[in-house]
């Protein structure tokens, strides 16, 4: 027999409350232990090709402006940097994702894999340092989306003259808009997502296949830049693939939406007869959403860079040119005509102003499958609206600090995409070494090493980035660390699930109308004598006579990190003493949570016996919050005053 705990009946709210948090009382109830498995997302699931394209509204977007960045920083040789992106992309995260979307097959991505990899509090302190760098990555996919969206609305020829320098606000209502729309759903979010992403690629087909039958009207086009690349690199073709190997990290944006695929996984739909825990037909489906999304970008990525090379002027490129971030604009404009021109720039503002949902869709499956059951976030970051409009508002803060400028953003996004990118490859690299996959360990190693270059390169490229995610990082561990420590009090207890000789124990205490645990340490000796004097100073300080049955509860504390758990409690008879054992991840939350079972198992309203604890009560309170012990006692009262407000149904806390 087990008892689940719920959360107490919140206060009367407006209709806009109501309507903020939702679900908020399911979402407590339903709240899952540290180590189970999720079952899925509350979401509705949908077919992998409608959740691919609302991840490539922000790995398709990126054509918007990753052609134009392409030339700009590596010139003739932008062709073959890509290249060797394409290859990073097919040979290297394709393979790390898939593994990823394997283990980890119910939208924690590949952080999941590493919170594994290192448990206690440092494996938190690790993953929320990656999730630093994943809310840079997805806050600001959102910002610099929207900012080049203003950009390319306001540089269109037939864009109203007063939206001229409004730069800031065009991004602001773009973030607000997209806000609305997932205040809606997933399912309204997706529909759009399916949209854009069909007209933007056919507008991009049309584009690229125009520019190619322009290249080969004029068979010189190929020819001269083939002989300007050579001429200007001493005609040593080696030096050409040394310097593209050099450049392509300052590329890496074309790398984004691997992570925000995993993170959506959920989203999937899988079979009816999938095992809740490993869906098989779930991970297969998103694997092939990863294997088409990138294949779709790989060949719009070649073509486009060798469209926009062979087409347009280098001078084009230059901050401030034509081509400058919109060099395919420039393309569908120079050759198709402003009319269709106009279209492809509507439908680019449109999906760069959409790429932001992707970030949206991945930080609503990330943050509530961490930080809530850490204890460093409150229980209804696990609902969608509140952290939408958290997520809008802090868009609105990054967009103004940055004026809507897309180049001051795009450091922190390159280094958010890269380091995630780079823990994905490591996580699934020890995966394979644990696995005892040789050829898996050197394949996935070499992956590794390659992003590492690509992102120390890029960091020390554009430094700017690290500044940005250590921010965020900075922030969220004060505020993580902060919730955890004002939570801490908290029943912190799911169920507890008593075994059939603690039922037994519990049961003979009851009946005889009074249940008296006597708290005991099962750190001590554990012999008979240990027990006889612990009973001996319990009688003798609180007057219990030798008929007065006394129960023994020994809380060994496991993984003091940990903040929500499951209690299953055994019953053991010691050298003639009936004792209650637990593992939990604190003493005070364990034996509060044990007694109030008690208490709705048998009617009997029981209590608890302990000794004062010696020493500076500030330590004891430190050692409560990182190791799980402290001043148990008055710790205990304390989370049982929380838990229960009425004093005649709260279990008794004694104290010697």
């Amino acid at each position: 027999m087990s008892t689940r705990f719920r959360q107490p009946e919140t206060a009367d709210r407006s209709r806009f409350r109501e309507w903020l948090f939702a679900g908020e009382r399911d979402a407590v109830a339903s709240r899952q232990a540290p180590h189970a498995k999720p079952t899925g997302s509350p979401e509705k699931a949908h077919p992998w090709w409608q959740v691919m394209c609302l991840t490539g509204v922000d790995y398709f977007s990126t054509l918007g402006y990753q052609p134009g960045i392409a030339a700009l920083a590596a010139g003739l040789v932008s062709p073959v940097a890509t290249l060797v992106l394409v290859l990073l992309t097919l040979l290297g995260a394709l393979p790390v994702y898939r593994r990823v979307a394997r283990e980890s097959p119910h939208g924690q991505g590949s952080i999941a894999m590493l919170e594994r990899l290192f448990p206690f509090w440092w494996g938190k302190l690790f993953v929320l340092v990656l999730l630093g760098f994943a809310l840079t990555d997805f806050l600001i996919t959102i910002t610099l989306s929207a900012a080049d969206a203003a950009a390319h609305a306001i540089e269109n020829p037939f864009a109203p003259s007063f939206l001229h320098g409004q730069n800031v606000l065009v991004a602001l209502f773009l973030v607000a808009l997209l806000g609305v729309v997932f205040l809606r759903g997933f399912a309204e979010a997706i529909g759009i997502a399916v949209g854009l992403v069909v007209v933007y690629l056919g507008l991009n087909l049309v584009v690229i296949v125009t520019a190619a039958a322009k290249v080969f009207s004029q068979g010189h086009v190929i020819g001269d830049w083939g002989s300007a690349l050579l001429t200007s690199h001493s005609n040593n073709p080696w030096l050409v693939v040394g310097i593209a190997l050099l450049v392509f990290p300052k590329l890496a944006l074309g790398l984004s939406g691997f992570e925000t695929g995993v993170t959506m996984m959920p989203l999937v739909r899988g079979a009816a007869d999938d095992d809740p825990v490993q869906p098989a037909k779930r991970i297969r489906r998103s694997q092939r959403m990863l294997l088409t999304a990138a294949v779709i970008m790989s060949v719009f990525l070649i073509t486009s860079s060798l469209a926009t090379t062979l087409l347009i002027p280098q001078a084009a490129f230059q901050p401030g040119g034509a081509a400058d971030g919109r060099a395919l604009a420039y393309l569908a404009h120079e050759y198709l005509g402003n009319g269709f021109g106009t279209a492809y720039d509507v439908s680019t503002i449109l999906i760069l102003w959409f790429a932001g949902a992707s970030a949206m869709a991945g930080m609503l499956n990330l943050v509530p499958r961490y930080m809530p059951r850490y204890g460093m976030a409150p229980e209804w970051t696990r609902l969608t609206r509140p952290l939408v409009v958290v997520f809008v508002v802090i868009g609105f803060v990054i967009t103004i600090l940055f004026k809507a400028d897309v180049n001051a953003q795009g450091g922190a996004y390159a280094t958010g995409v890269l380091v995630l990118m780079l823990s994905a490859t490591v996580a699934v690299t020890v995966s394979a070494w644990r696995r005892g996959s040789r050829r898996g360990t050197v394949f996935f190693g070499v992956v590794a090493l390659v992003f590492a270059y690509t992102t120390v390169a890029n960091v020390v490229e554009r430094p700017e980035g690290v500044k940005i995610a250590s921010f965020f990082i900075l922030a969220i561990v004060v505020v993580s660390i902060t919730s955890r420590a004002l939570r801490s009090t908290e029943l912190r207890v799911d169920t507890v699930t008593f075994d059939e000789t603690a039922r037994a124990i519990v049961a003979r205490a009851a009946a005889e109308g009074q249940v008296r645990l006597v708290a005991h340490d099962p750190d001590g000796e554990r012999d008979l004598l240990d027990y006889l004097e612990k009973e001996v100073v319990e009688r003798t300080v609180n007057n219990l006579g030798p008929g007065e049955r006394l129960v023994f509860v020994e809380v060994t504390v496991v993984d003091a990190s940990d903040f929500v758990t499951d209690l299953a409690v055994r019953g053991e008879l010691r050298h003639g003493y009936e004792v209650l054992t637990v593992s939990a991840p604190t003493i005070p939350n364990a034996i509060a949570a044990i007694l109030l079972a008690i208490r709705e198992q048998t009617g009997v309203v029981p209590e608890v016996y302990f000794e004062w604890m010696e020493g500076n009560p500030i330590a004891a309170l430190l050692r409560y919050l990182f190791f799980g012990g402290g001043d148990v006692a008055p710790l205990t009262r304390e989370v049982l005053r929380q838990a229960e407000p009425d004093p005649d149904r709260r279990p008794a806390v004694h104290v010697d």
